[in-house]
């Protein structure tokens, strides 16, 4: 029976971390900013090709997930 209730918990902690990331999906668009596009992401465009790397939205979305798996780790104990 413990694992069942263990299951459950993961389901909703799973739910929760879904709603929050399908609502900025959905409504990503009409942010004022876009991830992928903020300053300070490289972007160099040639005759013939274009290279882009998102170093600046990396590092928000690196840290946002350090801080998010560190509450859940602080908070679990």
């Amino acid at each position: 029976m413990d694992s069942l209730r263990e299951l459950g918990r993961m389901l909703l902690v799973l739910g929760a971390v879904l709603v929050p990331v399908g609502a900025f999906l959905y409504f990503g668009a009409k942010l004022p900013f876009r991830l992928g596009k903020l300053p300070g992401d490289i972007v160099h465009r040639g005759e013939h090709t274009t290279f882009y790397f998102p170093i600046v939205t990396c590092l928000i979305l690196s840290l946002s997930l350090s801080l998010l798996l560190w509450l859940f780790s602080h908070f679990r104990r």
